[in-house]
C-alpha cells in the first residue's frame, strides 16, 4: 500500500565543484544576489563558498517547491558559467 501522507518538508545540501577556487568565486559572486532575493514563500535557499565548491542548502515545504528551487539554482549557475566562458 502506498502511503499518501504529504511530505512535511524536503531538505537537501548540494555541492557544485569547479575547476579552481577562482572560478568558484567568480560564479559565486555572479549568483549570490539571485539567492538572496529569490522569493521564499514555500522554500528557502542559502549558498556558501568553500574553496573550489559552492554549497547550496535547500529547505522546501513540498516536492514542487523543492524542484523549483533546484531548477533555479542550476539555471543561475549554468548561465553564470556560460557567460564566464564567453569572456575567457
Amino acid at each position: 500500500m502506498i502511503d499518501e501522507t504529504p511530505l512535511e518538508s524536503v531538505k537537501s545540501n548540494i555541492s557544485v565543484e569547479f575547476e579552481s577556487p577562482a572560478q568558484a568565486k567568480i560564479i559565486y559572486d555572479a549568483i549570490i544576489l539571485e539567492f538572496e532575493t529569490a522569493p521564499d514563500f514555500r522554500s528557502s535557499m542559502t549558498i556558501e563558498l568553500d574553496g573550489r565548491e559552492i554549497l547550496i542548502n535547500i529547505d522546501a515545504e513540498d516536492s514542487t517547491s523543492f524542484r523549483a528551487s533546484v531548477n533555479s539554482a542550476i539555471k543561475w549557475i549554468k548561465l553564470a558559467l556560460e557567460i564566464n566562458n564567453l569572456t575567457n
